[in-house]
C-alpha cells in the first residue's frame, strides 16, 4: 500500500518539531488529558496496571536485537529482533518496537500488551490498533514491506493480527495530528465526566477528573479515586555519625554504637536524615532514581532542604504560579482563604479538646468574627494582622486542652507561642513538630511541580519555603497541635524528654522519637474531606491540596477549596 503523500496527511502534522512517541499517541486515543498530563506536564505514577506492563515487557527490555537494513532484507531473511527503536523527522513520530520478526522479505512488528485478548471487532481496543499502525508506518518508512503488525497479549497468550490499511493509516495519522495541534495549544483537555477508564488508571490522583467536576457542575460525589493508599513510610535516622548504605533492595543503617538496622526499600516513602549521618553515594543514586526524596535537618529538627532526582518537569504549573505571585490582587484572594480555614481549624481544634466545661461561646464567637474579617481585608499587612490576633487568642488558651491529675495539676503550662528559641516544653514541641510539617509539605509541593519558595501569602525571602508556609497555614491545628496534645495527654513525652541550653528548650533524643511516632500516626489518620466527602489519609490531603491549588493557578476551577474541618 502507498503511503499517504504529505498534502493528503491532516493540517497541523509539521506544525510541531518534537518527535511524538507512538506509545503516546495510544494514550493520546485513549484519553487526551492522560496524554497530555504525560507529554507536555511530565506527569506519571505507577499503578498494578503499569507494574504489571513492565513485568510484560521485562524480556523484551531485556534482550535487544539488531534489525538488517530494509536493502539487505531478502525473501529468505528471517529476522527476530526485539526492542528496536526507530523514528522519522519526516513523520514526526518516534516508536520502541517490543519485537521484529521477518519472513519471506517481509517484516511484521509484534507489540506486547498485558492482560488477556478482548474480544471486539479488529481483535484489539482503538488505542492499541493505532499505536501497531503508527509502528508498521515507521517500518515502511525505512524502507521494509510491511502489511501490519501483531498484538500479543500476554496474559491469554494470544496473537492477534491487525492489518493495517488505508482506514487505519488514515486514523493512525490523524491521532497523531491531533496530539501535536493539542501539545501546541498549550490547552489541557477537559477530564472525563463518570468515565468508567478513570477508576484504574494511573493518573487518577493527579488528573482529578471527579473532584475538578464536582468543584465546577457540583454533580455527583466524587468517587474515592484521588487518593491512593501506600504502605511505605519515611525512614527517620537520627543516629550521630552512623551511616546509610544500600545493599540489594534494603537499606542498611549502621550507627556509631548498635545494632545495624535493615528496611527494605519499598517500605520508604522518604528517607529523613536528622543530624550528622552519612548516607553513601550509591545510596544516593538509588533513592533519586526510585524518586525516593531524601530530606535534611539539623540535630535539632531544624529543616535545611532535601534532595531528590532532576525535579518535576511541569514547567507550565510553574509559570502559572510565578504569575500569580506576581498579582497582588490573586495573592490576597488565596491568603484570605488560607487564614480564614486556619483560623476555623483552630477554633474546632479547642471546641473538640476543652477540658472542664468546653469551650466558652463568646471565644467560639470571636474566632467567627476574625474569619468573617479575613474575607474584608484590603492587604495582605492587614491579613496579617487579624491572624496574629486569632494566634494571640488560640495560644492564651492552648492548656486549656491538657489533662489534670486527680488535684487538677498539669505536667505541662505554655504561656503564648514563643520561638527562636522556644522557652518552655510546650513551645518546643509545637516547633519541632512545625519544622517537620515544613518539610512534609516541601517535599509534597516539589513532588507536585511546584517551587516551594514562591508563595502567595508568606512572601519570599532568601531560604524561605513561602509556599510551603501557605499550604501549611490550615494544616498547623489538625496536625501538629493535636500531635502536641495528643504526646503530653497520653504520656508519651514526659518532663524529662528535654533538654535546657540558657533560655533555649528543646528535645532530647528520646523525647524527638516519640513525637516523631505521633506525627507520622496523625498524618496517617484518615478524615471525611469536607469537600469530596470521602475518606483520606492527611498525607494524601496534603497531596490532593496541592493539586488542587494547581488546578486552580491553570484555570481549571474557579477557587482553590480549603480544608476545613468540622
Amino acid at each position: 500500500m502507498e503511503h499517504l503523500s504529505p498534502s493528503e496527511r491532516p493540517e497541523g502534522m509539521a506544525s510541531f518539531p518534537e518527535l511524538l512517541p507512538a506509545r503516546m499517541v495510544n494514550e493520546h486515543v485513549y484519553c487526551p488529558r492522560l496524554s497530555y498530563l504525560m507529554w507536555v506536564q511530565g506527569e506519571w505514577a505507577a499503578n498494578a496496571d503499569t507494574a504489571e506492563g513492565t513485568h510484560a515487557h521485562r524480556r523484551v527490555d531485556r534482550r535487544k536485537g539488531k534489525l538488517p537494513k530494509s536493502e539487505d532484507v531478502e525473501d529468505d531473511t528471517r529476522i527476530h529482533a526485539r526492542s528496536i527503536t526507530l523514528s522519522s523527522e519526516r513523520l514526526g513520530l518516534i516508536a520502541k518496537l517490543d519485537l521484529v520478526e521477518g519472513d519471506d522479505g517481509a517484516v511484521t512488528p509484534v507489540d506486547y500488551k498485558r492482560g488477556k485478548r478482548p474480544h471486539v471487532e479488529g481483535g484489539a481496543w482503538e488505542p492499541e490498533r493505532v499505536q501497531l499502525a503508527l509502528q508498521v508506518l515507521l517500518l515502511r518508512e525505512h524502507g521494509y514491506t510491511c502489511m501490519g503488525g501483531i498484538i500479543y497479549f500476554v496474559a491469554s497468550k494470544e496473537r492477534v493480527p491487525v492489518p493495517v490499511d488505508e482506514d487505519l493509516e488514515r486514523a493512525a495519522l490523524k491521532a497523531l495530528a491531533d496530539m501535536r495541534a493539542m501539545g501546541a495549544s498549550g490547552a489541557m483537555p477537559p477530564p472525563l465526566v463518570d468515565s468508567p477508564k478513570c477508576p484504574r488508571c494511573s493518573l487518577v490522583g493527579i488528573c482529578l477528573p471527579d473532584e475538578l467536576n464536582f468543584s465546577k457542575e457540583r454533580v455527583a460525589e466524587p468517587r474515592p479515586l484521588a487518593i491512593k493508599r501506600s504502605e511505605a513510610l519515611p525512614l527517620y535516622v537520627q543516629a550521630q555519625r552512623g551511616k546509610v548504605s544500600k545493599k540489594d533492595e534494603t537499606l542498611v543503617i549502621e550507627p556509631e554504637e548498635g545494632e545495624k538496622v535493615v528496611v527494605r526499600l519499598a517500605d520508604v516513602s522518604g528517607l529523613v536524615i536528622m543530624g550528622n549521618v552519612y548516607v553513601t553515594t550509591p545510596t544516593l543514586h538509588e533513592l533519586m532514581a526510585r524518586g525516593i526524596p531524601i530530606s535534611w535537618h539539623g540535630y535539632g529538627g531544624w529543616f535545611m532542604g532535601h534532595s531528590s532526582g532532576t525535579g518535576h518537569k511541569n514547567v507550565e504549573l510553574r509559570t502559572a504560579q510565578y504569575q500569580a505571585s506576581f498579582d497582588a490582587g490573586w495573592c490576597l484572594r488565596n491568603a484570605q482563604g488560607l487564614v480564614a480555614a486556619k483560623i476555623a481549624n483552630q477554633r474546632t481544634l479547642l471546641r473538640r479538646n476543652w477540658k472542664d466545661d468546653g469551650m466558652p461561646e463568646e471565644l467560639a464567637s470571636e474566632f467567627k468574627q476574625l474569619m468573617a474579617k479575613c474575607g474584608r481585608t484590603e492587604s495582605l499587612g492587614e491579613l496579617l494582622g487579624i491572624e496574629g490576633t486569632a494566634a494571640a487568642r488560640y495560644f492564651q488558651h492552648f492548656a486549656r486542652m491538657f489533662s489534670s491529675d486527680d488535684q487538677g495539676v498539669t505536667r505541662f503550662d505554655i504561656n503564648g507561642r514563643n520561638r527562636r528559641p522556644p522557652t518552655d516544653p510546650v513551645n518546643a514541641l509545637l516547633s519541632f513538630g512545625y519544622a517537620m510539617l515544613t518539610r512534609t509539605v516541601h517535599q509534597t509541593l516539589s513532588h507536585v511541580g511546584f517551587d516551594p519558595y514562591r508563595g502567595f501569602y508568606h512572601q519570599p525571602r532568601y531560604g524561605r519555603p513561602a509556599l510551603a508556609l501557605d499550604l501549611m497555614e490550615p494544616f498547623r491545628p489538625l496536625i501538629v497541635d493535636s500531635a502536641v496534645i495528643q504526646v503530653i495527654n497520653n504520656g508519651e513525652v514526659a518532663p524529662n524528654d528535654f533538654v535546657r541550653a540558657g533560655p533555649a528548650v528543646n528535645l532530647n533524643d528520646r523525647g524527638r522519637k516519640a513525637f516523631i511516632a505521633a506525627f507520622e500516626r496523625r498524618l496517617m489518620h484518615e478524615v471525611t474531606h469536607p469537600v469530596f466527602g470521602y475518606q483520606a489519609s492527611y498525607r494524601a490531603v496534603l497531596e490532593l491540596q496541592a493539586r488542587l491549588l494547581g488546578r486552580h493557578l491553570l484555570g481549571e476551577i474557579d477557587e482553590c477549596p480549603q480544608f476545613v474541618t468540622r
